[in-house]
């Protein structure tokens, strides 16, 4: 009795070359680059909005212990 596991799923060259040329069309290469930096942009700005809400939530509080 061979206890051999196969692997479920295998990737081999031409899945891969599929899998890339199904990306090319649905993304495009130009359209792809744009999204991932508007991505990464789009996040970087929400970092930066939510640090200044949490300066702005931290200034509050500071002067709410100053007046009492």
């Amino acid at each position: 009795m061979d206890l051999f596991i196969t692997p479920l799923f295998t990737i081999g060259p031409l899945q891969i070359v599929v899998i890339v040329i199904v990306a090319l069309i649905v993304f495009g290469p130009v359209g792809l680059g744009k999204k991932l930096g508007n991505l990464v942009k789009g996040t970087g700005q929400g970092v930066k909005e939510f640090k200044k809400a949490l300066e702005e939530g931290k200034d509050d509080e500071d002067d709410e212990k100053k007046e009492n």
